[in-house]
């Protein structure tokens, strides 16, 4: 196949194809983990996704949670 020709996940499966070949599993993994990024702001979309409670709303939540716990 002509890398040209090829869809960006046909370019990737052969790309994890010849780093197995030539790594093994556990070397492919390893690579792959220091070379990819994630993407998105992690800090934005956590404020997105949590808010900005009050420090004693989130006291009284553990308290709740771990009383809950402690019925179950």
């Amino acid at each position: 196949m002509i890398a040209q020709t090829m869809t960006l996940e046909q370019v990737r499966q052969v790309g994890i194809d010849v780093l197995t070949q030539q790594l093994g599993c556990t070397g492919m993994i390893r690579f792959l983990q220091q070379s990819e990024t994630g993407w998105g702001d992690y800090t934005k979309d956590k404020e997105q996704w949590l808010g900005n409670p009050p420090l004693d709303e989130l006291f009284d939540a553990i308290q709740r949670s771990e009383m809950h716990d402690e019925m179950i």
